[in-house]
């Protein structure tokens, strides 16, 4: 038996064992994230095209435990205090992401989606409006593949970062979820942060989310040269709908409280199950497809995303009460 068959054979028990272990054991977000990226870096995934579909799917379960952990009377509040910061975070961003594109001459679609990709939610973004603008299966493979190597850093970067400015939970999880690309490695992040920090983390994130169908259409009609640019095949986010009932229902029937804890913490551990599926979706194929400028690109905003809201945060311009 040859060293590649045995690779291969190796990454078909590995990867289900890792996920099933991710579930049933305490690993951290962070940690189950590098695992994922080890395995499918150094012995390839097998599960490509499943685990793919299954991460999407896993996540959008786990956004909807997650509400049942939550107070709908947080969840509205912080929510409707975090629309100011939502819709000015996604212009400049956009804005941003059009100028940089433009110096470093990337290409048009592949810097739109970048751009879409961080100012909203990352791959979900990138898909929609990849859909939207026509993008090239080639242009969506570099964007996803630059979101997601900074989803997995700053997973690891955030909760540093935010300790070494002492940062309250409040505080870290609007943070993230106005700089963080994807709603899983906000809710990775702010996880590790604290429970307040989840509260305040998924709660903007999931309410910014919402802003995929305008600025999908937005593009369309921008980029489209026909009529019939494909704005109907915009993917609304679903399970946003899902965490506001399964808040709603905790909120409103006490009795439901103590099954809603459970539900809970089943979808934490859901979530680290996807983070590790995120981490061996990065195989060197993906890798490798990821050029240079549009790293760079990817980086720069990102950076300046960050570091903007960073600071606007510490300076005590946006805050939540």
């Amino acid at each position: 038996m040859n060293t590649q068959r045995i690779q291969y054979l190796v990454s078909m028990a590995l990867i289900p064992l890792l996920a099933v272990a991710c579930f049933v054991f305490n690993f951290s977000s962070a940690l189950a994230l590098v695992l994922g990226l080890v395995t499918a870096i150094t012995v390839g995934n097998p599960y490509i095209s499943k685990t793919r579909k299954l991460t999407s799917n896993l996540l959008s379960i786990a956004v909807v435990g997650l509400g049942a952990g939550m107070d709908l009377n947080v969840v509205g509040r912080v929510g409707a205090q975090g629309v100011g910061y939502t819709v000015l975070g996604i212009s400049l961003t956009l804005i941003f992401g059009y100028f940089l594109g433009k110096v470093l001459k990337t290409e048009r679609d592949t810097s739109i989606l970048i751009s879409a990709g961080t100012a909203i939610c990352g791959g979900s973004a990138i898909a929609a409006v990849s859909s939207s603008i026509k993008a090239k299966p080639h242009e969506i493979s570099v964007s996803l593949g630059v979101v997601f190597m900074l989803n997995a850093l700053a997973l690891i970067v955030f909760p540093l970062v935010g300790h070494h400015f002492n940062l309250t939970e409040g505080q870290f999880g609007l943070w993230s979820a106005l700089a963080i690309h994807d709603t899983s490695s906000v809710v990775g992040a702010s996880m590790q942060y604290g429970a307040h920090a989840l509260e305040v983390g998924t709660t903007v994130k999931l309410a910014r989310a919402l802003w995929i169908v305008p600025v999908t259409l937005f593009f369309g009609y921008l980029v489209s040269r026909k009529q019939e640019a494909t704005a109907g095949k915009t993917k609304f986010p679903w399970f946003i709908l899902g965490f506001l009932l399964a808040a709603a229902l905790v909120t409103w029937i006490p009795q439901l409280q103590g099954a809603g804890k459970v539900v809970n913490e089943l979808a934490k551990k859901l979530l680290v199950v996807t983070l590790f599926l995120i981490g061996a979706n990065l195989t060197r194929d993906t890798l490798r497809s990821v050029g240079v400028r549009p790293l760079i690109q990817g980086v720069l905003l990102w950076v300046i995303v960050g570091g903007l809201t960073l600071a606007a945060i510490l300076a005590g311009w946006i805050g939540l009460a």
